[in-house]
């Protein structure tokens, strides 16, 4: 497959982008936001989850909305961050702050950053794929994968880091590289002649190293795990760097970046982040060991090897498209044996006379025969296995390209990729076995892995776009099958119902605290009064749950939230109800059930 001109591939890279920006955009306000988005909301706005820095409002017999959206102060900010997403975030927070100032507070503009960061994300690895590859093909072919990926897809939907976090340390690691590249052309410089200035260019390095530092620090505090990221550019470095000034200048980098970040820690909502992680741990691990099935947290299992291996197969299955869903979806080992076996011998052949102009006429039917001979034997799921066995044939494609198609310096890079797609998620498995419970092992956490993977899934379709047609056809047929039920997990997520990404197994309803809040609205007069349900509380931890107040605000609090800030409705919580926001009207005469928030908090 010869590369594609400039222009072309300009061309086709804008209609990626607005294919990725539709898929994100796509229903993404239709449905209620969830705990997590929760506390998202309420973060962002400096209002601590249960009202632990409005005492002063909640403990009146009435508030209105103005003495709830009352000037907040950093300490407010902070202390949200803390109770709210253990001191995790600010830099996420910071940003959408900014933005929900100028775009206002609904579920869409919530979700806009990560929709936008998700979309930019297919950009910067398309500048990446193709400065450090130097192939427009493969840059087309990996954010043609990324842009329908269904984790990319899922996660733009939700008002949360994690899109934030992928965009900025898939920036870490292309600054990283330039910064590799410019100390390599620095030697050059000195022995042969000095070359044209470029990003990359020895005289742009202390500038590159800043952005390193910056990056470094707004990743991290984006999301402390985005830690393992720069973990790998350490092991890469640790491998193959070895100019002296290059390591001065990236432990200057990481020494400023540690410092920045550690004022967070001790000054900042992140000095409670390890007395919390301590706690948590304790926490999940008397779940696993006393009750693993019998919480809202869903199945937590101590951290045996076992059961994080069972936990650890469907994490890198997904990371894949090819393999998406197969590690959930298949059963038995037998079949499993059988599936991988012809993958083998279909990969043999793909070897062996993938190349040749004149090979014998029986092969131009084999890898078809080969991979269709399990069908009538698979006895569960047979188009899984099938898929499975072409699962492992790109991953010998993968190996073929590395192997032929890359020169030493590209080989060095695909050793980066590999700790990249793998290391944050085993970083996750040892924090599992060392914590002795599975709860964090959950794809989110290592999701910085997706756009390496992308790309190393792009060098396989490179590889099988340059073999005989009777090879490549029957992989491609195979893979439109794959391809057809990654659609179907994306309607899932559009739908609502995809656990393994949406959290939930039917569809939630649109936002009913921003319904009842323009009821209000709409229905308030002088004099009325609203009531707001208390849920019983549950204290997990006194140190960051505990407050004041003894009864439920958050449903108080997320309603006020879409109300207007100066408005000067009477409110109260109602000791007796759980359930529903009434509206009194009359002096008590007349009261209207406004919502009833049975079974749709999320």
């Amino acid at each position: 497959m010869p590369d594609l001109s400039n222009r072309t591939a300009f061309f086709w890279l804008a209609a990626i982008l607005l294919l990725s920006f539709v898929l994100r955009l796509h229903n993404a306000g239709r449905y209620s936001i969830y705990f997590d988005e929760k506390s998202t909301l309420l973060i962002s706005q400096g209002v601590c989850l249960e009202g632990a820095n409005q005492k002063d409002v909640f403990t009146k017999k009435y508030f209105t909305p103005a003495e709830f959206w009352k000037p907040k102060t950093v300490a407010d900010f902070i202390e949200a961050n803390i109770r709210g997403d253990i001191g995790n975030s600010p830099t996420y927070y910071a940003v959408l702050w900014v933005w929900m100032e100028i775009f206002g507070l609904s579920d869409l503009s919530m979700r806009m950053p990560s929709i936008l960061f998700s979309t930019a994300v297919i950009l910067l690895l398309f500048v990446f794929v193709r400065r450090h590859f130097r192939s427009n093909v493969l840059a087309l072919l990996a954010v043609g994968i990324a842009a329908v990926e269904p984790f990319f897809v899922a996660y733009s939907q939700m008002a949360r880091n994690y899109s934030m976090t992928f965009f900025l340390t898939l920036l870490a690691t292309h600054v990283f590289l330039l910064i590799i590249e410019g100390r390599k052309e620095e030697g050059e410089e000195r022995e042969l002649s000095r070359s044209p200035s470029s990003l990359s260019s020895p005289s742009s390095l202390p500038p590159l190293l800043l952005f390193y530092c910056l990056i470094f620090v707004l990743s991290v505090l984006s999301h402390y795990l985005a830690v393992t990221v720069f973990l790998c550019h350490g092991i890469y470095a640790l491998l193959y760097l070895r100019n002296v000034r290059t390591w001065v200048g990236l432990a200057m980098a990481g020494i400023v970046g540690f410092g920045l970040i550690s004022l967070w820690f001790i000054y900042g909502g992140g000095a409670y982040t390890f007395q919390t992680m301590a706690y948590q741990a304790d926490f999940y691990r008397n779940i696993a060991l006393t009750n693993p099935n019998g919480t809202p947290f869903g199945l937590i299992l101590p951290g045996t090897i076992p059961n994080i291996t069972k936990r650890a197969v469907p994490i890198f299955a997904d990371l894949f498209l090819f393999t998406n869903g197969l590690g959930s979806a298949l059963t038995g080992l037998k079949n499993a044996g059988l599936a991988l076996l012809l993958g083998c011998i279909a990969s043999f052949l793909l070897y062996r006379y993938g190349r040749d102009q004149n090979p014998p006429i029986w092969i131009k039917i084999a890898v078809p025969l080969v991979l269709l001979a399990g069908l009538p034997i698979y006895s569960v799921v047979p188009l899984r296995f099938l898929v499975l066995s072409v699962a492992l044939v790109f991953v010998f494609l993968m190996g073929w390209y590395i192997v032929q198609r890359t020169d030493t310096r590209e080989k060095r890079y695909v050793v980066l990729l590999l700790l990249l797609a793998f290391v944050p998620t085993f970083f996750l498995l040892f924090m599992s076995w060392r914590n002795n419970h599975t709860f964090g092992i959950t794809q989110r956490y290592s999701g910085f892995s997706f756009p390496y993977v992308c790309l190393l899934i792009a060098m396989a379709i490179r590889q099988l776009a340059s073999l005989r047609w009777w090879f490549w056809a029957p992989i491609a047929t195979v893979s439109a099958v794959q391809l057809y039920f990654v659609a179907g997990v994306l309607m899932q997520i559009y739908g609502g119902v995809e656990p393994k990404y949406t959290y939930f197994q039917k569809p939630r309803i649109e936002n009913p605290y921003w319904f009842a809040a323009k009821e209000l609205e709409r229905q308030y007069t002088p004099g009325d009064t609203i009531l707001y349900p208390n849920m019983k509380r549950v204290i997990y931890s006194k140190e960051i749950d505990e407050t004041y107040s003894k009864v439920a605000l958050l449903d108080a609090q997320l309603v006020n939230v879409y109300l207007p800030p100066n408005a000067q409705y009477w409110q109260r919580i109602d000791p007796n109800e759980q359930d529903k926001i009434v509206l009194v009207k009359d002096r008590g005469r007349q009261k209207i059930t406004i919502f009833d928030l049975k079974d749709v908090r999320y």
